[in-house]
C-alpha cells in the first residue's frame, strides 16, 4: 500500500528566523546523521542529538526521517537544476561546455558522497520526488542536445539520444565513483568521464 503523501512532508514551514535556524540545524545534523549511520541506522533520536534538539522539537518540524530525507533530496536536485542553467546556457564548442558540466557534477557529489549514495541509493522515493528527478533530468538533456545541435561539425545524428546517453553517463559514473570509490580524486574522474563521453560524441 502506497503511504500518503503527508508521511513526506514536513509537519510547518517556519515564517520567523529563529525557526528558520532550527530547521537549518536539524537539516545540517540529518546530513551529517546519514553520511556516518546511513539510512536504517540514521534515526530521529541520532538527528536531533545532532542538531542539539530535543526529539520532540525535532518532530514539531518533521514527521519523521523520510520527510527530512525528501527535503535534502530536493536541496540536491534543485542544486543541479541551478548547475545546468549556469553551465549550459550559450551555444559553445563542446571542448569548452563538456568539461565544464563534467566538474560541476562531480564536484557537486564530492563534498559528501556517502550522503548523495544514502539519498538516492537507500531511502524511499515518494512519487514528488521522482518525478522531480526527471524533470531536472529532462531539462539537462534538452541544454546537451540544443549544445549538440549548435555544432553541426561533430557530426551527432540524433542530438537528442545522443543527449540523454551524455548525460546519463555521467550522472551513473558520477554517483558509482564518488560513492563507492572514494580513493579516485574527484578532478581525475572528472577528467575520465570527459574522455569517455567526447570519444563517444565524436
Amino acid at each position: 500500500m502506497r503511504a500518503s503523501k503527508s508521511v513526506y512532508q514536513p509537519r510547518k514551514t517556519p515564517t520567523q528566523q529563529r525557526a528558520w535556524r532550527t530547521r537549518t540545524r536539524i537539516l545540517a545534523g540529518a546530513a551529517r546523521v546519514f553520511a556516518g549511520y546511513g539510512y536504517a541506522s540514521g534515526t530521529t533520536d541520532r538527528i536531533a542529538a545532532a542538531a542539539g534538539l530535543s526529539v520532540g522539537s525535532l518532530y514539531q518540524y518533521f514527521p519523521n526521517k523520510d520527510a527530512i530525507l525528501l527535503v535534502l533530496a530536493q536541496s540536491h536536485l534543485d542544486q543541479t537544476a541551478d548547475m545546468v542553467r549556469q553551465t549550459l546556457t550559450e551555444p559553445r564548442p563542446i571542448e569548452v561546455w563538456l568539461p565544464v558540466l563534467i566538474e560541476s557534477v562531480v564536484g557537486l557529489h564530492a563534498g559528501n558522497p556517502r550522503l548523495h549514495q544514502v539519498l538516492f541509493e537507500e531511502a524511499p522515493r515518494p512519487p514528488d520526488l521522482l518525478n522531480r528527478f526527471r524533470q531536472v533530468e529532462d531539462d539537462a538533456v534538452a541544454a546537451v542536445a540544443t549544445l549538440l545541435r549548435a555544432e553541426p561539425g561533430l557530426g551527432v545524428v540524433d542530438p537528442d539520444r545522443c543527449a540523454r546517453f551524455v548525460v546519463a553517463t555521467i550522472e551513473s559514473l558520477t554517483h558509482r565513483f564518488m560513492s563507492r570509490t572514494p580513493q579516485i580524486d574527484a578532478d581525475d574522474l572528472a577528467d575520465e568521464i570527459a574522455a569517455m563521453v567526447t570519444g563517444y560524441l565524436r
